[in-house]
């Protein structure tokens, strides 16, 4: 079914403004998946918020022309699925996860940061823990001197009074007595 016009011309808008908010673009060959794990896939890629578009390539090249995205214009060949993300890293790891439990999905190549990137370099990208999995070991290892410290200074104040303790229990009993 061939698109006309003004079709042709929205798919360009949409797919432009999801590029112009977009810091990654992961390119995968979907020949062969099934329309369940095609579902599958899309699913998982909405909740992670990225925005899975089987395109065509020359619409892709359009949309993608003058952004950061235009690098990879000549790896735009074949039946691709294209995947844009807000987060650096979560179109790379949908995809990459999924293509590690579906062989029929083969990543093609991505761009981050107005740079190419190939099958290993959107796979390394993938490995990359999320933002929020690195803020929460940044504020670890923020609060790990605080804590060690406030822990110290307890076993200190505990082996204080522990002393104490131990001198007044015997008092205590004798005063009983």
């Amino acid at each position: 079914m061939s698109l006309n016009r003004s079709e042709k011309e929205a798919v360009i808008n949409e797919v432009t403004s999801l590029a112009a908010k977009a810091q990654t673009l992961v390119m995968a060959e979907y020949r062969g998946i099934t329309v369940a794990d095609m579902t599958k896939l899309r699913t998982e890629a909405r909740s992670k918020g990225v925005s899975l578009s089987v395109l065509k390539n020359t619409l892709a090249r359009r949309a993608v022309a003058g952004s950061a995205f235009e690098v990879v214009g000549d790896q735009m060949t074949g039946p691709l699925i294209y995947g844009f993300s807000e987060d650096a890293v979560a179109a790379a790891k949908v995809v990459a996860d999924f293509a590690k439990t579906n062989d029929k999905l083969v990543i093609r190549g991505g761009a981050f940061g107005g740079k190419a990137l190939d099958v290993d370099g959107v796979k390394q990208l993938a490995n990359i823990p999320s933002k929020e999995v690195l803020l929460s070991q940044l504020l670890g290892l923020m609060q790990s001197p605080i804590s060690r410290t406030a822990r110290v200074l307890a076993a200190l104040a505990e082996k204080r009074g522990g002393g104490d303790a131990q001198a007044e229990a015997p008092a205590a009993e004798a005063q009983a007595a």
